[in-house]
Formats: structure tokens, sequence, C-alpha cells
């Protein structure tokens, strides 16, 4: 049984006045929901409500690449529970009793994970991999801009790492309290790649039944500012592993 434990709104809410938000929000701006703490690996876990936004390039976006520059309207018709941050090191280690990471640290994000390794993770913990859409949507939590706030006070990335990975939850969180959507490390989700997304389903979509190559989300530590956007597409193979590459799980 999952302990719940309570996000207080208002002291988010004061981080968020105090950092500043770069992209505007829709209205109503997204309140930060209920979290849970899961026994099974010790990570906080937030709730993310249905809803429906425009996944894709942003509007005034001018940084987007092709496989972004089809927005179009997604519902999310179910809400999810979403991992307040990556998984870290010693989540990780305390699941699978390994940790493959470069850069060792108990509150670093996992990396040098395969897609297999994330899946098999969440899976562990009776949690399971996002799908693209329910990421961009969870990152985006409301906001209709490239970034849910300013660059450097949201993510770590080539100008401000020192070309390494840092402890989860060191920036400011989104709208819905969570930490490191953009930066730090990569995410795997669990739809297949295709330049021509999206797919036809408009609701709930999962992507392409089919590929080669699975999509990860968010940017990373050594990655150019331009990949931390919330409509960044990148993709690996599913035996790709790289020390700029970790997981974030969901579960319903």
């Amino acid at each position: 049984m999952l302990k719940l434990a309570s996000v207080s709104s208002a002291l988010l809410f004061s981080c968020l006045l105090l950092f500043g938000q770069a992209a505007a929000p829709v209205s109503p701006a997204p309140r930060p929901g209920p979290a849970k703490v899961n026994p099974k690996d010790g990570l906080t876990y937030v709730w993310i409500p249905p809803g429906k936004f425009q996944m894709g390039c942003s509007p005034g976006d001018t940084e987007c690449f092709d496989p972004e520059k089809s927005p179009w309207q997604v519902t999310i018709s179910k809400g999810f529970w979403m991992g307040q941050t990556e998984v870290t090191q010693a989540a990780y280690q305390q699941v699978t009793g390994k940790n493959p990471s470069t850069s060792k640290g108990p509150k670093l994000p996992v990396e040098e994970i395969t897609w297999d390794d994330a899946v098999n993770y969440c899976q562990a913990v009776g949690m399971r991999l996002p799908t693209e859409a329910e990421w961009e949507y969870a990152a985006r939590a409301g906001t209709t801009g490239g970034r849910y706030g300013d660059l450097d006070a949201v993510a770590w990335q080539t100008t401000n790492s020192q070309k390494k990975t840092h402890e989860v939850a060191g920036k400011q969180p989104n709208a819905w309290g969570l930490y490191d959507m953009l930066g730090n490390v990569w995410e795997w989700v669990s739809d297949w790649y295709a330049d021509d997304y999206p797919p036809a389903a408009a609701a709930d979509p999962r992507g392409p039944a089919a590929g080669t190559m699975r999509v990860r989300r968010g940017g990373a530590f050594d990655d150019s500012p331009r990949y931390a956007r919330a409509s960044f597409r990148n993709r690996g193979r599913t035996s790709y592993h790289y020390n700029n590459l970790g997981v974030r799980c969901v579960g319903n």
C-alpha cells in the first residue's frame, strides 16, 4: 500500500514567484496535486490530472526541429502518478541491486540504462514508462511556451552544468511540482519513434505500432539548451545506453 504524503501548494507557489516563470501558463494555472511515496523505491510520485494541451512546437518557439513542427491538440483522458524526480541511483540500487551509472552519487539520477532496463525498473516498482504524450503534458504543466520557466532556473544543460549530472530537485519545479523535466538526463518513454508523429489518435496517443528506435525526452546536462524544451523529440535504439540517459516512471 502506498503511503500518502502532502505537497504544500503554498510553498511551491512561493518558489515559483521567487524564481519566476518564463513561459506564460494557460488559465487557470495548474495546481500541485497530492503526492505519495512508493515504498518499493522510496521515491515520491505526484498526481497529474487529466486534461488537454497542444503537443508539438510551442507558439512563437523559433528553435523547433522538423519532427516537432506539427502541433496538434491532445487529450489525456486519465490522470496518472509521475515521479517527482528522475529515478535516483539510490532508488535504482535498492530495487535492482545494481548501479550502472558513470557518475556515482545516491541522489544523482541513474544513467547508463537501456530502454529495457528502464521498463524493467518501472515494472518492478509497480509503475510503467510514460507515453510521449503523457511526458510532454506533464512537462508543460499548463504552460504554452517552449519551457516552463527560465532556462537556467529549471534545467541543467551545457551552459551551467559543468559537464556533469547534478542531484535531482536542484532546480525550479514546474507547476505540478516535477523537477528536472528539462535537462540533467534524458528520460526514456514508451513510444516507438517516427518523424511523422503525430499519429491519428488525438486522445491518449501511444505512437506508432512498431519501429526501430524508442523516444527519449527532456535534454541532458551535456546537450545544447535548444534540446531543453518541452516539445523536443529525440530517439535511440533500445540497446543504447549512455551517461546522460535515465528514466522517470508513471502509474495509474
